[in-house]
């Protein structure tokens, strides 16, 4: 399965929205080789001044696969360990234009989420790796909420 987001998708619960949702279209990634992107163009729900993709006010989510996919070395023939087991970096980007201060142009706010997967671990062990990923997601949703207060209070 590949990435191909729906539209509309439904967003987490976050304080003062009611059942937002999120309108993408597909959009060329900064590297399209690698890269697939798309725009949020509209919404739906409660969500008071949210504002949605224009040139000069992003609202993006971008996911980036690595450019060249790393193998793993040869094990060490007296020892029997590998001398070292590389990653494959898979990177998601969402950037969306904020207002530092009322009256001023946008500013861009970054979420940035790399998963570093050893080289090799998506064909000896799937499971565990679709747990992990499963886990981070679930409480990514869960904890949406308090992400949302912790970021605009400051407090844990």
């Amino acid at each position: 399965m590949t990435i191909a987001i729906a539209s509309p998708f439904s967003g987490a619960a976050v304080t003062g929205f009611t059942s937002p949702t999120y309108n993408p279209v597909l959009d060329r990634a900064p590297d399209a080789a690698n890269g697939i992107q798309y725009a949020v163009t509209g919404g739906g729900g409660t969500q008071v001044g949210v504002t949605y993709h224009t040139n000069s006010n992003p609202f993006t989510m971008t996911f980036v696969r690595p450019k060249n996919v790393k193998k793993l070395g040869q094990v060490n023939p007296i020892t029997g360990a590998l001398p070292s087991v590389p990653k494959n970096q898979w990177v998601m980007i969402f950037r969306k234009g904020v207002i530092p201060l009322a009256g001023q142009a946008p500013s861009i706010m970054t979420i940035r989420v790399t998963i570093d997967i050893p080289a090799g671990a998506d064909t000896a062990d799937a499971p565990n790796v679709k747990a992990l990923l499963s886990a981070f997601m679930g409480q990514y949703w869960h904890q949406s909420i308090g992400v949302g207060d912790s970021v605009l209070s400051g407090i844990l």
